[in-house]
């Protein structure tokens, strides 16, 4: 009778811790699957500012801010999810605020409007404080119980005085994130054609500013020492260069003193008569003569940008017998989150003013500096 309860008791036992480990190991399966399938950030997207507020506890005397927040997220965002930033200041708070957020599928990425700022803190949330502020991106999901870190940084505020005098403005001062460690950072890539996609793709590059903008930019390419990817008609360039799509543009909120020093812009530019490679079949040729292809011509180029007639940029990369631009490997090893190769910037002249030429080293992508790569001279 004893041998047969303790044999009843240890198969119920058994049954029971097998419910028990089928249920911890469903468990683990939809956690397991939400920290697997979560998305990812791309990195050269996020860009934090400090909104600066026209008053500090309610005292319109002094200024103060509250973090703001601009970033891609790259799907699959599954559905109930919801992208949430949390910024500290040791000793001086913490800020904790929503991105809108919707469900996206693999291949394809969400772009929020702004986070944080005054809208969503308001102007009672604002400090004083200057220094690094640590902060991180995560995601949060009530339907399926999961809470994840998408990106963790840091980034420096500093003030500089507004553009108003007076003894009652001595403490109006406008803040702002430093974004010095932009400037030798720089992308090249292809884009897809608007009407034969990836099989006529055009040529583009991205690189950083400093300052208020108030000329063009001139982009110019050469290969082996040569210009290229230009076309004349009756003495003029058709399909000229240009710079005209601001990616990023970090601008304080207040106008300061000295004014527009403290402006860090992320500038597009294209080359119209430059492509990849034509795998559409057909001859292509515009009515001034046929394109530039960069598969009929591999080995290294230079990008010149010229600014009011000076030298300021210098970026170099190559192109392979393909077609496609040669991969140095810095983008992929540190999980950019997109398909642009990242090259060094030679940043020549005095036209970003005064900047600091080491930030790169410590501050690049907020405190997440790149393996792997080297500035330029």
């Amino acid at each position: 009778m004893i041998k047969k309860l303790l044999s009843g008791s240890t198969r119920s036992l058994s049954l029971a811790v097998l419910v028990l480990l089928a249920f911890i190991g469903l468990l683990s399966g939809v956690s397991n699957s939400f920290a697997q399938d979560q998305p990812t950030i791309a990195k050269d997207s996020v860009q934090v500012t400090a909104f600066t507020l026209s008053s500090y506890k309610s005292d319109f005397k002094t200024f103060s801010w509250v973090p703001s927040l601009k970033l891609r997220v790259n799907g699959p965002i599954a559905s109930g999810s919801q992208i949430y930033a949390e910024c500290t200041v040791t000793g001086a708070g913490e800020w904790k605020f929503d991105c809108k957020t919707q469900e996206t599928e693999k291949g394809l990425w969400l772009q929020p409007d702004q986070c944080g700022g005054r809208d969503a803190l308001g102007e009672d949330k604002g400090i004083t404080y200057t220094g690094p502020v640590t902060f991180t991106i995560k995601m949060r999901n009530e339907l399926m119980g999961g809470d994840v870190t998408l990106f963790t940084g840091k980034f420096k505020v500093a003030k500089v005085h507004s553009n108003e005098t007076g003894p009652n403005y001595v403490n109006h001062f406008v803040y702002y994130v430093d974004q010095d460690w932009n400037l030798p950072i720089g992308y090249v890539f292809y884009d897809r054609d608007d009407t034969r996609g990836w099989n006529y793709p055009s040529f583009s590059f991205a690189f950083w500013a400093r300052t208020e903008y108030n000329a063009p930019y001139e982009p110019h390419l050469f290969h082996n020492g040569k210009e290229v990817g230009k076309l004349m008609y009756e003495g003029e360039e058709v399909g000229k260069a240009g710079c005209g799509t601001t990616e990023v543009e970090d601008n304080p909120t207040h106008i300061t003193s000295p004014e527009g020093q403290f402006i860090w812009t992320r500038w597009k530019c294209n080359f119209p008569n430059v492509r990849a490679w034509n795998k559409t079949g057909e001859k292509i040729d515009s009515m001034f003569g046929p394109l530039y292809l960069m598969s009929e011509n591999a080995g290294d180029y230079e990008i010149k940008i010229l600014y009011k007639g000076h030298l300021v940029r210098s970026i170099k990369f190559a192109v392979g017998a393909d077609g496609k631009i040669v991969d140095n490997g810095v983008a992929a090893s540190n999980k950019l989150g997109n398909d642009r190769v990242i090259v060094p910037v030679q940043v020549l002249g005095d036209a970003d003013g005064q900047w600091d030429k080491m930030a790169w080293k410590t501050d690049a992508f907020y405190g997440n500096p790149l393996t792997g790569f080297t500035a330029g001279p």
